[in-house]
């Protein structure tokens, strides 16, 4: 079944579209210091190889928003400045080419340097993202709703955008996080009906690897699946590559992106007389960089497998110390059980 998204305006982000027809862009955000170039730029090239479309960058102070002009020279993707409190750092970022700013204008400063801000970035059509997260919301807000919930976390988005609009800028994007997947899901829900801006999605503070993965899949699905989205990062305490080949792999098995390979294998069980889970493993592995979008599938048996995987492109179906190879549910020949590995490689890059 295919998913109808839900419509918004067309945003750019360097040469990357956010919004109406593009497809969902992939995030992640550097966990170095942006001030020293040479290990920020290394790891947004690593982020890069991987498949990452947009990085966002930490701009603590004037160094680090300076430092922008120089990693840029350096990377292929768009890069985002993360701006809290201070407009001068902003200002800095704009200078420094950078593609998106991530702000709140209403914790910025007065309303001058606001529109000193939205002013200049309007001028180098750059867009901003106003980012709401649970733990920032104003207390008065919260006063409003007797504490954090899905109205509190749009009106507040909603308080910044009009902040914008009101300067008559419209390039915006807006997302609304929290650690709580229900609360984040509600919240997005609501914004989707409210406002035509692209949203950019994710569950913040999600957690470690492990933990993080299964809050990111469960809230980001559940967006996807309703047709909300339109650019995401997965949150994840660890290495920011994880969070892009996660993401990338929620984005594909939701038919929403081709990432190279789709995996499809069998939970194994009495039938299973070939080393499966093993198998599986290293054809994942070995397929990690290819790009080309084939399903393949590693079924247990003979029983199921060439059946339950009939819309895969190529496959094996386990027996007693051998294989079937089939496409497209046909069975083509018999393998070894030593050769499986060897003549399915094999048969992927022949297609």
């Amino acid at each position: 079944m295919d998913i109808k998204r839900r419509r918004t305006k067309k945003v750019s982000c360097g040469d990357v579209k956010i919004g109406g027809d593009a497809p969902i862009s992939i995030q992640s955000m550097t966990n170095t210091d942006t001030r020293d170039v040479k290990k920020t730029v290394e790891q947004i090239k690593a982020l890069e190889r991987n498949g990452c479309e947009i990085v966002r960058a930490a701009v603590l102070d004037l160094e680090a928003a300076q430092a922008i002009k120089e990693i840029k020279k350096n990377i292929s993707i768009p890069i985002v400045a993360d701006i809290h409190f201070d407009y001068r750092l902003a200002l800095e970022a704009i200078n420094s080419g950078v593609d998106k700013l991530r702000l709140n204008p209403g914790n910025i400063g007065d309303a001058e340097r606001v529109r000193k801000v939205v002013m200049m970035a309007k001028e180098r059509n750059i867009p901003i993202r106003i980012g709401v997260n649970a733990g920032s919301i104003d207390k008065k807000i919260i006063y409003k709703y007797g504490k954090i919930t899905p109205e509190a976390m749009v009106e507040s988005g909603l308080e910044h955008v009009k902040i914008l609009e009101n300067l008559n800028f419209e390039d915006i994007i807006i997302s609304l996080k929290a650690s709580d997947i229900k609360l984040t899901l509600e919240s997005y829900r609501l914004m989707a009906k409210k406002v035509d801006y692209p949203l950019h999605i994710g569950i913040t503070e999600a957690g470690t690897i492990k933990g993080g993965t299964i809050k990111s899949c469960i809230g980001i699905g559940a967006m996807l699946l309703d047709g909300i989205g339109d650019t995401l990062r997965i949150s994840l305490t660890g290495d920011p590559i994880e969070e892009v080949k996660l993401g990338k792999e929620i984005l594909k098995s939701v038919g929403l992106r081709d990432f190279g390979i789709n995996l499809i294998s069998c939970p194994t069980c009495g039938r299973t007389q070939i080393d499966l889970i093993h198998l599986a493993n290293r054809i994942e592995n070995k397929l990690s960089t290819v790009n080309k979008p084939l399903t393949v599938a590693i079924m247990g048996c003979a029983v199921n497998g060439p059946g339950e995987a009939k819309d895969a492109d190529i496959g094996i179906a386990g027996g007693k110390g051998s294989a079937l190879l089939f496409k497209k549910g046909e069975i083509i020949r018999k393998i070894k059980e030593e050769d499986i590995e060897a003549v399915l490689l094999e048969e992927i890059m022949k297609m």
